[in-house]
């Protein structure tokens, strides 16, 4: 199969059919304004969504081949490590970290400077820290070609050739400043500069999450999302052919108008998905929060319930450390919420290790399965 090159001088796209994004653009720009109207209604989203966070930056990272799950990344923080059989797991688990942290810092970023080459510079190289992609110049841009395709190919049996790195400058410039244009329709624009970054693939490693970081900063910063706090990787997920051969699509034949309406489309499912979840978050913190205190009888039940959907898996020093509960009233709270069902033990204390719980519905809810 012959590889599929950049399209050079090929972006911005002259066409687009807008008579066949119009019909998208509405649903999708209602869709995302609901969610928004949600998230600016939760005083502490940052807090009460950190198990959606985690969950993206799992399944972004997976799309790449990482294999870590959601409970896996919350374990480890929570003080379990992977058997040392499988060594490789901690190197997964570190990039989903990474990816968090990596969103982190952009967000920080974006309250000085616009959605910029330094920006994204400075956040691949919180993306790329200590992990295996730190052999690969975190934060410079590439020196020498890559390609997309299967593990160590060469170029001729590669799926796609991004742009080469005597090109780059000029290429990602033009970027940059499209991203900060006045265009026609932000989710469009947002649709055209995330297919445009990904085919660059301007790091020799990291791109694909990089450029999927780009979805939700640019709803925050543009205003659209009142945090970027907007879930999309799991669609991408699922649809990993789709995703891939709509992008491919761009450079094969030009077709940015087909692009943008599976773009269009995934952002109406998404924001739709985004807002069950955190409907059913929100219902649960409050139910939570109104049987807990009475089941407890303690006034610390409050700072219990926040602490458990901040860090739905944990252990009881933690738990102790965090809420400033006296020791014994901690443990029976926990004692309690275990016996009610609230939460699950997933790990049974050994030796001097305490054992790690899990809040087993809004783990479920994220999952959006029942898996605990």
């Amino acid at each position: 199969m012959t590889p599929v090159y950049y399209h050079k001088a090929g972006f911005p796209p002259r066409e687009i059919d807008w008579a066949r994004l119009v019909p998208l653009i509405g649903p999708a720009s209602m869709a995302l304004a609901r969610y928004d109207g949600l998230l600016s209604a939760i005083p502490n989203a940052n807090i009460l969504l950190t198990p959606l966070t985690a969950q993206e930056a799992v399944l972004s990272s997976r799309i790449e081949g990482t294999q870590a799950t959601l409970s896996e990344v919350l374990e480890f923080e929570a003080g379990l490590f992977p058997e040392a059989e499988n060594p490789s797991k901690i190197d997964d688990i570190q990039e989903v970290i990474n990816y968090r942290n990596a969103m982190t810092k952009a967000q920080e970023l974006l309250e000085t400077f616009p959605l910029c080459q330094r920006v994204i510079r400075e956040v691949h190289r919180v993306l790329m820290s200590g992990v295996r992609g730190q052999k690969c110049s975190p934060g410079d841009y590439k020196k020498i070609k890559n390609w997309i395709g299967p593990t160590k190919c060469l170029e001729a049996d590669a799926r796609f050739v991004p742009i080469s790195p005597a090109d780059l400058p000029e290429a990602i410039s033009l970027w940059e400043k499209f991203v900060n244009s006045d265009y026609q329709d932000k989710l469009v624009q947002l649709a055209i500069l995330h297919a445009e970054f990904e085919a660059l693939h301007p790091f020799l490693d990291g791109n694909g999450r990089l450029g999927r970081m780009l979805i939700p900063l640019f709803l925050f910063k543009t205003g659209l999302l009142a945090s970027p706090a907007f879930y999309i990787s799991a669609y991408f997920e699922r649809d990993r052919d789709g995703y891939y051969n709509n992008l491919l699509e761009v450079s094969s034949h030009g077709n940015w108008t087909g692009w943008c309406e599976y773009f269009l489309r995934a952002v109406t499912q998404q924001a739709d998905e985004n807002i069950s979840k955190t409907k059913k978050i929100l219902t649960l913190h409050e139910q939570t929060l109104h049987q807990l205190p009475k089941q407890t009888g303690s006034s610390s039940a409050v700072s219990a319930v926040e602490f458990i959907f901040h860090r739905p898996i944990f252990r009881t020093p933690d738990f102790i450390a965090k809420t400033k509960i006296n020791a014994p009233t901690a443990r029976r709270i926990i004692s309690i919420m275990k016996d009610k069902g609230l939460l699950r033990m997933l790990h049974k204390a050994r030796g001097r290790s305490p054992g790690i719980y899990g809040f087993r519905d809004l783990l479920n809810i994220v999952e959006g399965q029942d898996i605990f």
